[in-house]
């Protein structure tokens, strides 16, 4: 294959058209679930903007702004900030001005939150979702066109969750050697702060030690899912929702901005057209009744 040849296969691959319904309704899910990840996942700002400044430790992006450590106000009014801009975008109006503030002050608020100690992977697939997003203007609920701006952007937010994944069994193998998959992790991730759900499991370490290889395996396959049929898709999705589930009903850890985003992989388009129908039909019972022609 010459290097043309493989240079047009990337690009069809990357700028491969996709429905606009798509990104409308993963637009709506993302920004419905920000102003969540502000209380779930990321609500340390306000308290550290209250504490010492000594404990902030910005990450390279803030650093190289020269961001200071948050004050109260700031923080506060970058929350405000946040959740009413959310709310506009997820309702598709002022797609594009709601969407680059979400993008700016989110990104600003992420990488608060990761400079007091301590980086949570799982937000890199929504910060990317939330910088491509307002790149798709014509993108709503009722479109059935396709575009290469929607596939362009589905891609990213796609290799955003993959690279989550992927990358995370890379840093294990790293970071914690084999030992990971072959020591007790889980048992001591139960032992530290599993629930009633998960203690009866110490006495079964083979069915721990197994999922801790399960857990590995599924990761590292995860870039199949930029390759496969919709229907592969689909599975892998509902696998790795129900691993999420499980890990919170277990370990009380929560992966919610990456669940949020798994959902790039689903045909959300025939959601889309279902809610589209069901509204259409509404408005047309609802509409008074043609007067009947005389004559």
């Amino acid at each position: 294959m010459t290097a043309a040849a493989l240079g047009a296969k990337v690009r069809g691959w990357w700028l491969r058209p996709e429905p606009l319904a798509r990104v409308a309704v993963l637009r709506t899910i993302v920004y419905l679930y920000v102003p969540l990840d502000l209380y779930i996942r990321t609500a340390q700002v306000v308290p550290h903007a209250y504490g010492s400044s000594e404990l902030y430790k910005p990450v390279k992006l803030l650093r190289l702004l020269h961001q200071p450590s948050p004050a109260p106000w700031f923080a506060q009014s970058l929350r405000v900030l946040i959740i009413a801009a959310s709310l506009v975008a997820a309702t598709g109006m002022l797609r594009r001005v709601a969407g680059w503030i979400v993008a700016v002050a989110y990104l600003d608020w992420a990488c608060l939150a990761m400079s007091y100690g301590k980086v949570d992977h799982d937000h890199l697939a929504i910060v990317i979702a939330v910088l491509v997003l307002p790149t798709v203007a014509d993108a709503s609920w009722r479109t059935t066109d396709r575009s290469e701006a929607a596939g362009w952007a589905l891609r990213w937010i796609e290799i955003g969750v993959v690279a989550t994944y992927f990358l995370a069994a890379y840093a294990k193998v790293r970071f914690g050697g084999w030992h990971w998959i072959t020591g007790a992790t889980f048992a001591w991730a139960v032992v530290r702060r599993g629930t009633d759900l998960a203690t009866p499991l110490l006495h079964h370490p083979l069915v721990l030690l197994l999922a801790q290889w399960g857990l590995f395996i599924l990761e590292v396959l995860t870039p199949v899912l930029l390759f496969v049929r919709q229907r592969w898709r689909t599975l892998g999705v509902l696998t790795l929702l129900s691993f999420h589930v499980m890990t919170w009903l277990t370990i009380t850890i929560n992966f919610a901005p990456l669940m949020a985003c798994l959902f790039v992989f689903l045909p959300l388009e025939r959601l889309a057209a279902v809610v589209t129908r069901a509204a259409s039909s509404l408005t047309t019972s609802r509409s008074p009744a043609a007067p009947a022609r005389q004559g």
